[in-house]
């Protein structure tokens, strides 16, 4: 069979070279040269496009849409993220630091499907006998799983027509290589190309395909930016090494909610769903300490309980702005509100911020809660652990709504809070029993309230 032919492509020009080079010699970019595949153009595209005769259009209202039919995975987190489960024939790209559980909860979740043996896991990276091991540590040892240990893609797909699995998971999509190139596994071409066949061949087949992913020091699945945008739902595990809690957030959903977020706990028995995840972020002791404030934010469909932690002391230098699971940019803008609308100033003083439970906070919800944190670390002084906060700050001052302001008050009272401060635009309709909703509009009127 004769070898395909390859060319090389610059990722910044797009200039076209018949082998690799150091330099492209168009724009002058370094190492930017991509091996592609070379693809042998139809004769009919040249043919006064012929084959446009054969296309037919159709009107939108013509189109009848029906509903995704979703396979569980059998953990409820999981489905949470997805969107509800599997949805036939889609592509699902996870990614996280190596150690912290991608294989497990992949190998979880097909030994929880209604049939695990139409479930195919193919594994690059380890041996058979070691995801055996990982298997009978889980406790599904004798689940009728299917195993293979390969890295060609065409071989891969070939024996996956062959068998018809459901659902197929790839460990990991940087150990695979196509044929077709000559570039090592793991390279910028092989992953975009290999991902491209499993991809194709998944949207014919209808298998619903699960994709590992490594990622760079960065945080960022390594590989090319187009891999992410290939797939339809993007999964990034997130957590500490040192801490037990590990949470999966959708950063791109085709079939769900984005930044939706599931939690679980890392056990002797593998990954375990955590059906209360605001109870693990509060710590509600009897201790009330300085600089120590209750927030609900919200985290894709559902609302969450975070503890944020602030402490203000004097600067012998200049001053440092420091956060953990929040923008240090967003804080800096934020004690400047803080010294023009409510005339108190930091300019002199080191404010560390931590959020607790290695949550990371991406919304604008959590403004009041961080300005009455550091506040009360400024003050030393205490605010009451039976409130919770909620509000988006403005640059004039005001306390502008955030989404899903109902749906916080009641995860608060649920948990047994009395009180919380939040926008005026927020405040519900109906009055709750043995809760009280303190509505403000502005910054100044939130701190008469503290």
């Amino acid at each position: 069979m004769a070898k395909a032919k390859t060319q090389y492509t610059c990722n910044e020009c797009g200039s076209i070279s018949t082998k690799w080079v150091g330099q492209c010699t168009d724009c002058g970019a370094w190492n930017t040269l991509t091996e592609v595949a070379m693809v042998k153009p139809s004769n009919s595209r040249w043919q006064g496009y012929a084959g446009a005769q054969d296309i037919s259009l159709i009107p939108l209202p013509d189109i009848t849409a029906q509903a995704a039919e979703r396979l569980s995975t059998g953990l409820q987190e999981l489905d949470q993220v997805l969107g509800g489960g599997m949805v036939e024939g889609s592509v699902i790209l996870i990614g996280g630091d190596p150690g912290i559980g991608k294989s497990t909860l992949l190998l979880q979740a097909l030994a929880n499907l209604p049939d695990p043996a139409q479930a195919l896991y193919v594994t690059g990276e380890e041996s058979l006998q070691q995801v055996s091991l990982r298997a009978q540590r889980l406790g599904v040892g004798k689940v009728p799983l299917k195993l293979l240990a390969e890295t060609q893609v065409e071989s891969i797909i070939a024996l996956a027509s062959n068998q018809k699995p459901r659902v197929m998971v790839i460990d990991s999509v940087q150990t695979i290589f196509t044929q077709t190139l000559q570039s090592a596994p793991g390279s910028v071409s092989q992953v975009r190309e290999s991902a491209a066949h499993l991809v194709r061949f998944a949207k014919q087949s209808g298998i619903s395909l699960y994709l590992v992913g490594h990622v760079n020091k960065d945080g960022a699945i390594a590989g090319p930016r187009v891999l992410e945008h290939m797939v339809d739902t993007v999964l990034y595990f997130e957590g500490e090494k040192d801490s037990r809690f590990r949470m999966v957030r959708a950063i791109k959903n085709r079939f769900g909610a984005v930044n939706e977020l599931g939690i679980f706990a890392m056990t002797d028995k593998g990954l375990r769903g955590v059906s209360n995840p605001s109870a693990i972020f509060l710590s509600r002791s009897r201790f009330l300490a300085p600089g120590t404030v209750v927030m609900v934010t919200w985290e894709g469909s559902r609302p969450l309980l975070i503890e944020i932690q602030a402490l203000v002391d004097d600067s012998h230098g200049i001053p440092r702005r420091v956060t953990v699971g929040y923008d240090h940019n967003r804080l800096a803008l934020l004690l400047a509100v803080l010294n023009r609308h409510g005339g108190i100033a930091m300019h002199q003083m080191d404010v560390f911020l931590n959020v607790v439970g290695g949550v990371k906070i991406t919304e604008t919800g959590a403004d009041l809660a961080i300005l009455v944190a550091v506040l009360s670390s400024y003050r030393n002084n205490t605010i009451d652990n039976s409130t919770a906060f909620f509000g988006e700050i403005g640059l004039s001052g005001e306390l502008r709504p955030v989404p899903g302001g109902q749906e916080r008050i009641l995860e608060a009272a649920k948990h047994g809070f009395k009180r919380a401060i939040v926008p005026k635009a927020n405040e519900p309709r109906q009055k709750i029993e043995e809760f009280e909703v303190i509505a403000v509009n502005s910054l100044q009127e939130a701190l008469k309230h503290i």
